[in-house]
């Protein structure tokens, strides 16, 4: 439909110099690529003296669950929504016309696309207008050539054998009586000269809905508003960005309560909420194929490989409880923790001062409750599940990379990549120089030269450099508080050796530091969290990466950075460096030339890495749980109330969509971060918390089902897009898990006490360093902890409180010689047995998971056989299909040419009839 419009066509002539008051479009130096306009040549038309094509404006018929025009007949593909400028009383007039042209520009341009436009008015708010667009069969056919969207060739004829744990995994389906399993087909690049060559039964559902709605998108991120100083501007992001849309989004099919009224609509939507984010499901496996065909792959690889993640989280979940328990039962045999609680022998033990002037000494008895928990956690167990999990996470990723391949060719996405995937707007609109490819040596547009590219590299490794120092420096901040709290506490929860107070048993100063710096870590970590995220996607915007798949991946390199500092480094701190370098109280290691360095406890700072690995994965999993549900439930129920007439009248599809949340521009990003986190605690500190993969899986069973809630109930219907495969999450997994048989051989090393045991066990518990006839942990305690006479402390380090008792020495945490030896305070040979014990151990237990690893990796290939057949069939049938039918039609037509040359050369040089 076209209307004359003398009002825009005159604003079009002053366009140069209203352009120039908008802020938002400063930074724009956009055109569309060449190749672009050869391909679609309507991306570069603006109506220019010529009339505009306008929706076709209907009300709304009263059809609550209708998804097509009011003719019933052509289909919703997506929904612009803006707010009438007519109405609008926020901006100044000049603005409101402006903003008025560029959209109608902008609809007049999709229009000569091809899409069909119609305009209804909210019903419950009268500023608001909702544009439906519809794609014709010819569009989508010309744009799924251009997309090289792969579509059904013929069905899948290779026979599927089935497992033989089938029937078992039958209890934990969904019921294909519900949800019918989708057919197979064979698939090819979509090309519209052999279109009689795909499987085409209705024209009207061989494009599927997420089909529809990503190549109308395709259409809508492409198409130009408005021209400036001979540049293009184009893209329904921008719209949306400048206000000039409010949103734009596809619909949902149905609503997730109840079946839609429209027989001939399928209510996925329901039928997903029902059998797959309904909490009664939690224990099914999920319909993977139609989460798939409803939100395309990008959201069904997410959910396939969280699903994956959390079956093989079962295995890892049983073991670590069974260690767990073996700690547990055997604690009572802990002769060290019983040495601690005994009051003949720890009782009898006076431990130095911790910090200077302020701290008093203290008696071992008060560590007795906290030596009966470590007992739990540094056991044989510990060791045997950290070996375990080195090779778990093998198994863990090799696995998943033969999933992960049988989704490529179920879903179509095996050679998605190099045919598929089309270049971002952004990254188009940018392209200013003029470049010769080396390969083809045609010329070709890129956003900028190379001098440009090095300073933008320069430039955005400084800038994640700088923000990785900066919580380098938070970090820093809390070993400070550490410190400098120690004092604090030793001063207010007096240690008298004969008190017998009960609360002492569990309060000590190591422990409230402990729990109190854990604690102001987590809330400084998700504090933290906020400000990465803006500042790594505005070094990832200024980067300007030329597909989506690489934006992803380079914001997720510098994300997982960012996070991997400020989740991990406290870890890494008890882990590798407090009480590492404390020095003996004669002369004690200073932290900044001030703070004197924490020491641990007498059975080591396992437990207290224990206790920060609790506190940030469980309080992690629930802020995380509770902020997913709440905040967009809460959202929408402000929308609901501030539509109160709602209930009142009959509401279309598309607004009870509108008032949903957004889903927002990364997606499912975040929760792939959360989970990556989470896949780092579980590994990388397991050997301090066995319990770890446990949590995972209780949290990981409830995530699937409120991301899966969320997209269903809460969120607007993303925009199906193609995923190849997890991204650069992939090579961070591999990463980290590399990362983690080193980290968990040096946690039992130099956190856990199981090597200085296993050494005095062996070596010192009989001659010639004991003096035990036979092999024995008795007297253990007091051979790891070393001898200082009270005489020998300096001014600055001595207690202020004087030292009542007769006693001359005290005792401290270390590996040194007495004094009156000749060596004083210097390391003994025990020091030196165990260190090499460590070095050895470390050495040996790395080699053999890594061996371990190497011979797995090797003898699980990445692809099946079976999935190797099914993509070697499907070559083979693109090929006969496609070229041969070709080939045949050249013959065929080449025949009949050479019969008429033969029968004209005949007809030429025959002789004549006399």
């Amino acid at each position: 439909m076209s209307v004359d419009n003398q009002d825009v066509l005159l604003d079009l002539e002053g366009e140069e110099e209203e352009e120039e008051e908008e802020d938002d479009d400063n930074d724009d130096g956009e055109i569309v690529l060449e190749l672009n306009q050869v391909i679609i040549p309507t991306y570069g038309t603006v109506p220019d003296q010529q009339n505009l094509h306008t929706p076709e404006w209907v009300d709304f018929d009263d059809k609550p669950d209708s998804l097509f025009f009011k003719d019933g007949q052509r289909r919703i593909d997506f929904v612009l929504v803006y707010e009438d400028e007519s109405k609008k009383m926020t901006h100044r007039r000049s603005d409101r016309k402006k903003q008025k042209r560029k959209r109608q520009v902008y609809e007049s341009n999709l229009i000569n696309n091809g899409l069909q436009l119609e305009a209804t008015r909210s019903v419950l708010d009268e500023k608001l207008i909702f544009v439906k667009v519809h794609a014709p069969w010819e569009v989508l056919c010309t744009y799924a050539e251009v997309m090289h969207i792969k579509l059904p060739l013929q069905h899948n004829d290779l026979k599927t054998r089935k497992s033989a744990f089938n029937w078992f995994s039958r209890l934990f389906r969904v019921d294909e009586n519900i949800i019918k399993p989708e057919q197979e087909f064979f698939t090819a690049p979509f090309q519209k000269e052999h279109l009689s060559n795909f499987y085409i039964q209705d024209k009207d559902t061989f494009f599927n809905p997420a089909t529809r709605s990503r190549i109308v998108h395709f259409i809508l991120s492409r198409v130009e508003y408005a021209t400036k100083n001979n540049v293009k501007k184009f893209g329904i992001n921008k719209l949306l960005d400048t206000g000039i849309y409010k949103a734009a989004f596809p619909l949902h099919d149905s609503s997730f309560r109840h079946l839609s009224t429209d027989p001939s609509c399928p209510s996925e939507r329901y039928l997903l909420y029902r059998e797959w984010a309904h909490p009664k499901n939690i224990f099914k496996l999920q319909p993977l194929d139609f989460i798939r065909k409803y939100y395309g792959e990008k959201i069904g690889i997410y959910f396939a490989w969280l699903g994956f993640y959390t079956n093989m989280l079962t295995v890892a979940a049983v073991v670590g409880v069974g260690c767990f328990l073996y700690g547990y039962l055997t604690r009572d045999n802990c002769t060290w923790s019983q040495e601690v609680c005994d009051p003949n022998i720890g009782g009898n033990i006076i431990m130095c001062p911790q910090c200077d002037r302020a701290c008093t000494y203290w008696n071992l008895t008060i560590t007795c409750e906290s030596s009966k928990k470590l007992c739990i956690f540094d056991s044989y167990g510990t060791l045997v599940f950290a070996v375990f999990m080195g090779i778990w996470v093998t198994f863990f990723l090799e696995f998943w990379k033969r999933r992960q391949a049988e989704l490529e060719y179920e879903w179509d996405t095996v050679e998605y990549l190099e045919q598929e995937e089309q270049v971002r707007p952004e990254y188009e609109a940018r392209c200013t120089h003029v470049v010769k490819n080396e390969i083809t040596q045609q010329e070709e547009h890129v956003p900028y030269t190379a001098c440009g590219k090095c300073v933008r590299m320069t430039f955005c490794t400084s800038a994640i450099f700088f923000w990785i120092l900066l919580i380098i420096a938070s970090v820093v901040g809390i070993i400070v508080y550490r410190l400098s709290v120690f004092l604090a506490f030793s001063s207010k929860l007096s240690q008298h050796v004969n008190g017998t107070e009960a609360l002492r048993k569990y309060l000590t100063p190591q422990t409230a530091t402990s729990v109190t710096a854990s604690l102001i870590s987590f809330i400084v970590i998700m504090i933290l969290n906020t400000v990465y995220e803006k500042v790594a996607i505005l070094i990832t915007d200024f980067e300007l990466p030329r597909t989506q798949t690489d934006y992803e991946n380079s914001l997720t390199t510098k994300m997982f950075l960012f996070q991997f500092v400020n989740y991990y480094s406290s870890c890494f701190y008890i882990a590798f460096f407090k009480g590492k370098f404390v020095g003996h109280p004669g002369s004690p290691v200073y932290w900044l030339g001030k703070y004197r360095n924490e020491e641990c406890d007498p059975g080591g700072c396992l437990l207290e890495l224990t206790t920060q690995l609790a506190i940030i994965v469980g309080g992690k999993a629930i802020w995380n749980n509770i902020q997913e549900v709440l905040v967009p439930l809460v959202k929408n129920l402000i929308g609901r109330h501030s539509a109160a007439a709602r209930s009142e009248k009959v509401v279309p599809r598309w607004e009870h969509d509108y008032h949903l949340q957004p889903i927002g521009k990364l997606g499912l990003f975040y929760e792939y971060l959360e989970m990556v986190i989470q896949f780092g605690f579980v590994t990388l500190f397991v050997a301090s918390f066995p319990l770890a993969p446990l949590l995972a899986l209780m949290n990981n069973m409830l995530e699937i089902r409120l991301d899966a809630w969320k997209l269903t109930t809460q969120f607007r219907r993303m925009v199906p897009q193609k995923a190849q495969d997890i991204g650069a999450w992939q090579p961070i997994l591999q990463g980290i898990a590399i990362l983690a048989v080193v980290t968990n051989a040096l946690i039992i090393a130099f956190t856990s006490d199981m090597i200085p045991r296993l050494v005095y066990y062996w070596s010192f518990s009989v001659p010639p360093y004991g003096s035990h006839s036979t092999y024995t942990m008795e007297g253990y305690i007091n051979s790891t902890l070393s001898v200082f006479s009270i005489s020998d402390f300096k001014n600055e380090s001595k207690p202020s409180s004087p030292w009542l008792g007769k006693q001359t020495t005290c005792r401290y945490r270390d590996l040194r010689y007495p004094p009156g030896h000749q060596h004083q305070y210097e390391h003994n040979i025990y020091y030196w047995h165990v260190i090499a014990a460590k070095l050895a151990f470390i050495i040996v237990m790395e080699h053999v998971i890594y061996f371990v690893k190497f011979i797995i990796s090797y003898v699980i290939p990445d692809v099946s056989e079976k999935t190797k057949s099914k993509v070697k069939r499907e070559k083979y049938l693109t090929q006969k299909l496609l070229h041969e039918n070709d080939l045949k039609g050249v013959k065929k037509t080449m025949g009949k040419i050479a019969d008429k040359i033969i029968k004209g050369a005949d007809s030429t040089f025959r002789p004549k009839d006399e």
